[in-house]
């Protein structure tokens, strides 16, 4: 989830002197968007989806042993850094003021602390399958607030982007195992079976994202929603929105590619 050119040695100076000021701005959007809290609860998911890859694709190797080399792949601060690096590089300058702006403001650090607190309850299983069935309770019925949630789901096209970045996870899942020798796979057969797996991770994406920003938003005013819909259908809030799926799908691919790689080592090893 950009690059700036410089077209003339004055052009040049101007960027330069730009970039120093947006700088600030830039470290201010990173610490409203709460980054690292963030990374921390994807760590805390990423140690427990490599518990239960080890558990199927290496299940003779010492429980401890894995653990330690899941959490080398779930790195907080490498990710945090990829993920804040991806966000500099995908935001265009100009958008960073106008983002800022509303990421500052009291809605958007309710909202971002409302989505920060619905993640990390979602690591308990029991918690997350209840947001399921409230979330297809609100689908039957139409109710306000899972109209506006799909409305801001279909609005910034969040599905797309989740399918989209977990396919090319899915991808370099593949190539870290072919890598790695666990497997001897071309190019063409891993993307055929990545895109035979669309269909199904569209469904999980789109229910994933409606139980979970059901649960996140149910404290919210409907003005508030609203105002966060609407700031998602401007330019810099559609500009946020692709620049944090691209920071975000690059941290996720490389930590993705780590595992398979890990994972192919080990059945390499195990072979020996």
């Amino acid at each position: 989830m950009t690059r700036m050119m410089r077209l003339a040695a004055v052009a040049g100076l101007w960027a330069g002197t730009a970039l120093a000021e947006d700088s600030g701005d830039m470290a201010a959007l990173l610490d409203a968007l709460r980054i690292e809290g963030a990374v921390e609860i994807m760590r805390a998911e990423g140690l427990d989806y490599g518990a239960d890859v080890g558990a199927e694709m290496v299940p003779g190797v010492s429980q401890a042993a894995w653990a330690a080399r899941v959490a080398e792949v779930y790195n907080s601060d490498r990710m945090a850094r990829q993920v804040s690096d991806g966000l500099r590089d995908a935001l265009a300058p100009e958008h960073v003021g106008p983002v800022l702006t509303f990421l500052q403001s009291e809605t958007g650090q309710d909202i971002i602390a409302l989505e920060i607190s619905a993640r990390e309850a979602f690591l308990d299983p029991a918690t997350e399958e209840a947001a399921f069935a409230s979330y297809e309770e609100a689908k039957r019925a139409k109710t306000p607030l899972y109209q506006q949630v799909q409305g801001l789901i279909d609005d910034s096209s969040l599905v797309d982007f989740n399918v989209m970045g977990a396919l090319n996870s899915n991808l370099m899942f593949y190539r870290g195992l072919d890598e790695g020798g666990a497997i001897e796979m071309p190019e063409s057969e891993m993307l055929s079976d990545v895109w035979a797996q669309e269909e199904a991770v569209r469904d999980d994406s789109a229910a994933w994202l409606g139980a979970f920003l059901m649960m996140a938003y149910r404290p919210l005013e409907p003005e508030a929603l609203e105002a966060y819909a609407a700031f998602y259908r401007s330019e810099p809030g559609r500009a946020l929105n692709a620049a944090i799926f691209r920071a975000y799908d690059g941290m996720y691919e490389q930590v993705s590619y780590l595992l398979g790689l890990a994972v192919a080592q080990q059945m390499t090893s195990e072979e020996l």
